[in-house]
């Protein structure tokens, strides 16, 4: 998958390469730090790459966190549902009593991507504007140190 998102994102003309990391950053999976690898990958300079990854992946993630707030909204307007969540979820919810909205944030994109967590947080009755702003931080930190590490990694190959 990452392979074909990278020669998407190869195959647009240059000047407008920066968009498509933008569009694969907000594919959920891709994210923040694979976005600004496929952009270091395919010649972006190092910076435009990581923000443009960064860009796309936090405009995906607040549509999902602030989507599913308006869900759980109405979700949870008369009544509350009480459906068995699935193991993966359940073990979200663990992590997210044991560590927080920002525990999860900045570990939680090792288990499931941002758009995931996030929604399911907000889910859990997470102040939305707190998973948003953990969220960030997370993202900008993922992709700069997956930004930071292409880059150095393709500075050794070409060496």
């Amino acid at each position: 998958m990452i392979e074909s998102i990278q020669n998407f994102a190869g195959s647009i003309p240059d000047w407008l390469q920066w968009a498509g990391i933008i569009l694969v950053s907000a594919v959920p999976f891709v994210e923040s730090y694979f976005g600004s690898v496929i952009g270091v990958a395919i010649g972006l300079h190092p910076v435009v790459a990581i923000l443009m990854a960064i860009i796309g992946n936090v405009a995906s993630m607040l549509a999902f966190v602030y989507g599913a707030g308006a869900i759980r909204d109405k979700a949870t307007k008369n009544r509350e549902k009480d459906a068995e969540p699935s193991q993966k979820r359940q073990r979200l919810k663990r992590m997210f009593d044991k560590f927080g909205v920002p525990g999860v944030s900045l570990l939680g994109q090792t288990l499931l991507p941002s758009q995931i967590t996030s929604s399911a947080m907000v889910g859990f009755g997470a102040n939305r504007n707190a998973v948003a702003f953990w969220q960030i931080i997370s993202i900008v930190l993922w992709g700069v140190l997956f930004g930071v590490l292409a880059t150095l990694g393709v500075n050794l190959a070409l060496r």
